[in-house]
């Protein structure tokens, strides 16, 4: 998950949280108004109703003989201006049956939904009666109870919630909001950073990170500058001691050819014109010709595989005959072979006698390893190798084997040999970029490498698989 997704859910989470922790206070805070209104509204009818009770009694003389209880007139406006809207008060006036008087509820608010009239039951219950007598001189007078109306007891708990609820609910919407737009403007620069490390993976050291306002930030991307500086030193170093490795293999494949090629092959050829003369003075014995005939074929297998190893071991040839020469003699090579066998093409586009000596000797062992490689791991009938001289612009050279023998690049790019790891070390030494996908029906490798210095090289194609 993102971290700015990731910091705006925990955001909403605590705004839901302090939401909810405000309904609550705002329910009980409504349940305890309710209760404080019952209170007073007891309070302020059994002030009111004494008050007429007295004056009954004394100006009217309206007593009953038996309980000498006056029956005032209590229910009038004048009891309903003293009860708060939504309390019922219920007046037992002695040994008289008790009489209930309600306010209007329709004043409260509107009627709450039935989920909230049923969890604000369950949750805080019903209101307790508040009682008072009609006079302390004389409690058998009568009694005043105060009860809330549950309905319209709801219906002020809803009217609170959903005005504050909703007033709580706009500001936390804008808060969250707000805060969001915070978060991100504070986080572009891990965007920033990220794309540098992206950069960084794909070997592009060339641009550095800028300084951001935050200092925590700022110092990330100083610590990813340096890195990427050490990479660009370390990566360069590489790049030139796997140049000279490369040129000094050259050196010692040349340096061993020749010594195959002067002492070796002398050998086999004297070995071999001994076996004829052998073979011509053994008129009179033929076991012995048979024998020097046999020596004689054995030297010619020798030399053939002499001759296949100073192939592979020499480059020389790219400096007589040129690459797209020494590219057909390689491919002519394999066609020579014994069958079966598979087809080995060469096609060439551009001028490659532009290519600088040392992308060519390069050029050639990148394709003899790619061909070998498709020979010897799969089982192709047809191989081609196709080598590209690219326009001025572009100023590389791109070299592609295709084959039909199947395989998978992940098997390739796991194998444990080093004829890829060759492959790749040659391609990165000169900045170039090497890519190994599925063809038609096999695989393809595909190499481009730029026809520059080493150190621009480099510069120019920093990223290679």
């Amino acid at each position: 998950m993102r971290l700015l997704v990731h910091l705006v859910l925990r955001l909403v989470a605590v705004v839901l949280l302090c939401l909810a922790c405000a309904v609550g206070w705002i329910l009980i805070d409504a349940h305890r108004a309710i209760e404080r209104e019952t209170v007073a509204s007891a309070d302020r009818a059994a002030h009111a109703l004494q008050n007429l009770y007295w004056q009954e009694l004394v100006w009217r003389d309206g007593m009953l003989m038996k309980g000498l209880i006056p029956l005032p007139e209590w229910q009038s406006l004048a009891t309903l201006r003293v009860v708060s809207p939504g309390i019922c008060i219920t007046f037992a006036p002695g040994i008289e049956e008790p009489r209930r008087l309600c306010t209007q509820t329709d004043g409260v608010g509107r009627p709450a939904p039935a989920w909230f009239a049923r969890a604000y039951d369950a949750l805080l219950g019903s209101y307790p009666a508040v009682t008072r007598p009609l006079t302390q001189r004389q409690l058998d007078a009568g009694t005043i109870i105060a009860t809330a109306d549950p309905m319209a007891a709801v219906r002020q708990a809803w009217r609170q919630v959903s005005v504050v609820a909703g007033v709580a609910a706009a500001m936390a919407v804008g808060i969250a909001v707000l805060a969001a737009l915070l978060i991100g403007q504070a986080l572009r620069p891990a965007g920033a950073i990220i794309d540098g490390l992206k950069r960084l993976e794909q070997g592009d050291h060339a641009h550095p990170l800028p300084r951001f306002r935050a200092r925590e930030f700022s110092h990330i991307a100083r610590a990813v500058n340096d890195l990427a500086s050490r990479l660009a030193r370390t990566t360069a170093e590489r790049l030139a001691l796997t140049q000279r490795l490369f040129q000094v293999q050259e050196g010692e494949r040349r340096a061993l050819a020749r010594d195959l090629h002067d002492e070796f092959g002398q050998c086999l050829t004297g070995t071999a014109a001994l076996a004829a003369a052998i073979e011509a003075g053994a008129t009179d014995r033929p076991e012995l010709a048979a024998d020097a005939r046999a020596i004689a074929r054995i030297m010619a297998e020798m030399m053939t595989i002499l001759r296949g190893a100073l192939v592979r071991l020499r480059s020389q040839e790219l400096d007589e005959l040129g690459l797209e020469a020494s590219l057909a003699q390689l491919v002519a090579g394999w066609n020579t072979r014994a069958a079966p066998r598979p087809v080995f093409h060469l096609d060439v586009a551009g001028d490659l006698a532009s290519v600088p000596s040392e992308v060519a000797v390069n050029l050639y062992r990148i394709a003899q390893e790619c061909l070998t490689n498709a020979a010897r791991h799969g089982r192709p009938s047809d191989v081609r190798l196709r080598v590209e001289c690219l326009d001025a612009v572009n100023q590389a050279v791109a070299l592609t084997v295709e084959d039909d023998g199947g395989g998978a690049p992940a098997t390739v790019d796991a194998a444990s040999g080093h004829g890829i790891l060759g492959i790749r070390e040659r391609v990165a030494a000169l900045g170039g970029k090497l890519s190994i996908e599925p063809a038609m029906r096999g695989l393809r490798v595909a190499a481009i490498i730029p026809l520059l210095s080493p150190g621009a090289a480099s510069a120019a194609a920093p990223g290679y698989a």
